[in-house]
Order: C-alpha cells, then sequence, then structure tokens
C-alpha cells in the first residue's frame, strides 16, 4: 500500500508489540544515558564556576591581608606621631593590641568549644530514654 506520492508507509506498522516494546524500551535507556550525561556536564560546570570562585576568593583574602599588614603600620606610624613617641613604640603599642585581641578572641574560641564538645546529641538520647521509659510504662 502507497500514500498519495507513491511512497510506501513505514514499517512501523508491521511491527509487533514485542519489537515496539523492544523500542520504547531502548529508546528510554538512550534517553536516561543522554539526561544523566547532561547533569554530568552541567555539574562539571558548577564546579568549575565554583572552583574559578574559590580562586577568586582566596586572592582577596590575601589582598586583605596584605590590606591589613598596612594598615597596622600606618597604625602604628600614626600612633607614633600623636603620641610624640619613637616608631618602635608605636610598633610595640599595635603588637600589644594584636595580641590583646588574639587573646580575646582565644578565650571566646574556648569558650564556644566547650559548649559544643563533646558533639553529642544529648536532647536526641534523652527524649530517647523518655520514649523507651513510656514503652515500659504502656508494656509492663
Amino acid at each position: 500500500m502507497t500514500d498519495g506520492d507513491g511512497i510506501q508507509p513505514p514499517e512501523s506498522a508491521d511491527k509487533s508489540l514485542g519489537e515496539i516494546v523492544g523500542d520504547v524500551s531502548e529508546k528510554a535507556s538512550l534517553l536516561v544515558r543522554e539526561e544523566i550525561e547532561l547533569a554530568k556536564a552541567e555539574i562539571q560546570q558548577k564546579l568549575t564556576r565554583l572552583g574559578r570562585g574559590a580562586v577568586a576568593g582566596v586572592a582577596a583574602g590575601v589582598f586583605v591581608v596584605f590590606a591589613l599588614i598596612y594598615a597596622f603600620h600606618a597604625l602604628a606610624l600614626f600612633l607614633a606621631d600623636v603620641l610624640d613617641i619613637k616608631v618602635w613604640a608605636g610598633y610595640g603599642l599595635v603588637t600589644i593590641g594584636l595580641f590583646l585581641l588574639a587573646i580575646v578572641a582565644g578565650l571566646v574560641a574556648l569558650r564556644l568549644f566547650k559548649r559544643g564538645a563533646p558533639p553529642t546529641p544529648d536532647l536526641a538520647i534523652e527524649e530517647a530514654k523518655r520514649t523507651r521509659e513510656a514503652l515500659e510504662e504502656v508494656t509492663g
């Protein structure tokens, strides 16, 4: 049988149900593989962007550290000028101030670590004990 232009129609109508199911299964499998490849490509692209962002962030951090060094130099020179003391004394004052800030930050960190350690789920354990006691009352 031919259609209007004399070309025989595709043989899909002559295929058995098993062949059609096989074709659908094959195409579905191909679609899943292509979706997985797309997901891999998308993840790779995002990881590349995250990597570049991390490098830029590290560069920004390095520049901030250098800027802080110069700021502390300027502060030392400013203190030496304002207090009319020798330059080394201005650097000494800045150094003492930095050590004091480091001690305060260290003590705060120690306090926070003590509050968080050991990392056990105390509330969940207490709730499990209460649940066990309640179940023992019901079954006991």
